[in-house]
């Protein structure tokens, strides 16, 4: 069986969530999978050469513009393969008559002011084209499966639920002088409690910002650290830092590189994880891999993902999130409690067991048992 992927936004530089989903999944396919052959489409090379195996054939097209319906359809005409596979992104106009694909969340329809106008008019629309027309769906979480079905009307049989696996790099780093390293790269003067994602609306930065003040006060020696790239909107939560007079005590870094991650995250005395939406939310499943006691939102994907390793808010409720906060920091045996249940949790997540997944359902609606 011939099976085409697009993994356009696996060749992405700096990875976030989707784009790192599409990486290790098509790496953890291709490792598994020795006997179908793989178109991997792509509108520029990945830099660092991964994604390569014998049975594996890279069809680089670079376009300017509209690559998915233009450049990429026109290749689904001219070498059609037996099934198309889009992991992270929107199914070509034109495809193959099998195709399956990734819907990671619905957070657009839940907080449409955390998203610009034009975006959330297209995130609509190419979610109801990618589960009308796709012939199978396949979903980060029971939350973002349950959100097709109430919203786009989907069949449940047409859904698969199969949970993402976790970034293989992620462990404990116990090294104090890696520790030192990184905090003296990301300016980080003492102990901090770490959080990361985009600089956007949706991931609630305003009001975690607002719970940490009364704690940068208790205690002078504490500091909120914020990696991520900057978002739509993300000036307001900048200013608002300065509003609060919290410069000295909030840190945003911006992006942070994936192979600082697992020494920040085993630095910090908690992560912080206050998204008002998420379809699945690799970065507290990546905090517990690395040792680190998590507090999080107790909405939409998150507690199905953290399970009972993880102290959860409610992520509208300021005071909430500083109670959380103020929690996790006093009682140290809560926190050894959440490490211990966060090494346990993080075990039922790996990319082999999603490939394994994703390559049974490939193999039955293309035509072929794996």
């Amino acid at each position: 069986m011939r099976i085409g992927i697009d993994a356009s936004r696996a060749a992405t530089v700096k990875r976030s969530g989707t784009e790192n989903y599409s990486y290790y999944l098509i790496t953890a396919l291709l490792d598994i999978d020795s006997r179908n052959e793989y178109a991997l489409y792509f509108n520029h090379p990945p830099r660092d050469g991964a994604l390569r195996a014998p049975n594996a054939r890279w069809i680089v097209m670079p376009f300017p513009r509209l690559w998915t319906h233009v450049r990429l359809s026109l290749e689904m005409l001219r070498a059609t393969p037996d099934i198309l596979f889009v992991p992270a992104h929107v199914l070509p106009i034109i495809h193959p008559r099998h195709s399956v694909v990734t819907v990671h969340d619905l957070g657009y329809l839940y907080y449409p002011e955390a998203h610009p106008r034009l975006s959330r008019l297209y995130l609509d629309w190419s979610t109801r084209y990618n589960v009308w027309s796709a012939t199978h769906v396949i979903a980060d979480s029971e939350c973002t499966a349950m959100d097709l079905s109430r919203h786009y009307r989907v069949s449940r049989q047409k859904i698969t639920v199969v949970y993402p696996g976790l970034n293989p790099n992620m462990r404990p780093i116990e090294d104090r002088e890696s520790h030192r390293v990184v905090r003296a790269k990301y300016a980080i003067p003492g102990d901090y409690i770490f959080s990361l994602g985009t600089l956007q609306p949706r991931k609630n930065w305003l009001r975690l910002i607002e719970a940490f003040a009364p704690l940068a006060i208790e205690r002078e020696n504490l500091f909120l650290v914020i990696g991520g790239k900057q978002g739509w909107l993300h000036k307001p939560i900048i200013e608002h830092v300065q509003a609060l007079g919290l410069e000295q005590h909030v840190i945003l870094p911006g992006y942070v590189a994936e192979e600082d991650l697992p020494a920040l995250l085993s630095g910090a005395i908690a992560f912080a994880f206050p998204s008002l939406y998420e379809g699945f939310g690799f970065p507290i499943l990546e905090a517990m891999a690395c040792g680190t006691p998590v507090v999080c939102s107790n909405t939409s994907s998150l507690p199905e993902v953290a399970g009972e390793a993880a102290l959860t808010f409610d992520p509208l409720d300021v005071g909430a999130i500083t109670a959380a906060l103020n929690h996790i920091l006093d009682d140290a045996t809560l926190r050894f409690e959440l490490v211990a249940r966060g090494f346990e949790r993080v075990r039922l997540f790996t990319w082999e067991k999603a490939a394994r997944r994703v390559l049974e359902i490939l193999s039955t609606i293309g035509g072929r048992q794996a």
